[in-house]
């Protein structure tokens, strides 16, 4: 039993909040311990980053994003950080209560996400790194996987993925990004969306997060995928809260581009833990695994439509348009039984 003596919960933190009592272990990743404490001023989330490869800067990136979210305008979109203890790599967060979100859930997500974003500009570059995207060994890896399902590229398609890439490379922005905006990382309270976990956040474009409705939350454990007339009420939600926060309008394109980019990505398949480790795309023609909600293959095959739906109507992405709707066909056909992804979240 964890006991408030054993907490990571020292001289710096009591000195701002006062002694912890009737501490309470949370479920977490294996990248941090969390806990339920009680302080004079309420209960309160206390969050510490595991020590290991990587934990300073995720704490940090963590810190800066709750920092910079803070400046929402109307409601909040995070819990309010009450206190850092960086040489514990602590965090202790304002505890919000959590209900199972309602039908069309996505819809007051994609509002919360958009005012997340707008939340940072120009003046944070930074204090957060860049978004990063595909790059050109993606590109190899998933043309090496169309050849394996006996579909071959034509040229014109290859030469639209090595620009793409490009463009993803260079895509502008300042948009705060969650790095992981997953079912999960939302909390549904009765006074709207608010995100936690903020270990892999990043500036960008909004439109890589915003295409997680679309293309089935690539980094997440769990899938799903809404239909037609949700996924544009989903959007619309988006762009509308998006230009109250900013006074501007959202791109009409560049949507499919980030689809695009995460159709591409072999670590868009697997767990955080398991990413950069392995070409994951060259796995599939051999095996298929299960991570939360859906199998790669699974993911695959719904991530191949969506591109190929909104590839139709891009003029630099049809050739890849294309080649994912062959493709998608090819797995299919190697691999009948695939069910689509889930329409719910669990």
């Amino acid at each position: 039993m964890v006991t408030a003596s054993r907490l990571p919960f020292g001289t710096v933190l009591s000195a701002r909040l006062g002694p912890p009592a009737h501490p309470a272990q949370l479920e977490s990743s294996p990248r941090s311990h969390v806990w339920r404490i009680e302080l004079a001023g309420g209960p309160a989330v206390l969050k510490q980053l595991v020590a290991g490869p990587g934990a300073d800067e995720r704490y940090e990136r963590e810190v800066a994003a709750l920092r910079i979210a803070a400046r929402a305008s109307g409601s909040p979109v995070v819990p309010a950080l009450l206190a850092t203890d960086p040489a514990e790599r602590v965090v202790v967060l304002e505890h919000l209560d959590h209900a199972r979100p309602a039908a069309g859930w996505t819809v007051g997500y994609a509002a919360a996400l958009a005012r997340l974003h707008a939340t940072a500009g120009p003046g944070d570059a930074g204090a957060l790194p860049r978004w990063q995207g595909p790059a050109d060994s993606d590109v190899t890896s998933f043309l090496a996987l169309a050849e394996k399902l006996g579909v071959r590229a034509a040229p014109r398609a290859e030469e639209e993925l090595r620009a793409l890439v490009e463009r993803l490379g260079r895509a502008e922005g300042t948009a705060l990004l969650h790095g992981d905006p997953c079912p999960g990382n939302d909390l549904h309270t009765p006074d709207g969306v608010r995100f936690i976990d903020f270990e892999q956040a990043s500036l960008g474009s909004g439109l890589m997060e915003l295409a997680y409705l679309r293309i089935g939350f690539p980094t997440c454990w769990c899938v799903t995928r809404a239909a037609g007339p949700l996924l544009e009420r989903a959007e619309s939600a988006y762009r509308t809260a998006w230009h109250a926060a900013t006074g501007r309008a959202l791109p009409d394109t560049g949507l499919a581009d980030a689809c695009a980019g995460w159709l591409i990505r072999g670590d868009a398949l697997v767990p955080r833990a398991r990413r950069g480790a392995a070409d994951h795309l060259a796995r599939l023609p051999d095996e298929d695994w299960e991570w939360g909600t859906a199998t790669a293959r699974r993911r695959l095959v719904h991530r191949l439509g969506v591109v190929a739906a909104l590839a139709e109507e891009q003029p630099g992405l049809r050739g890849l348009g294309g080649l994912a709707a062959d493709l998608r066909r090819a797995a299919l056909a190697r691999w009948p039984g695939l069910r689509p992804v889930p329409a719910r979240r669990p």
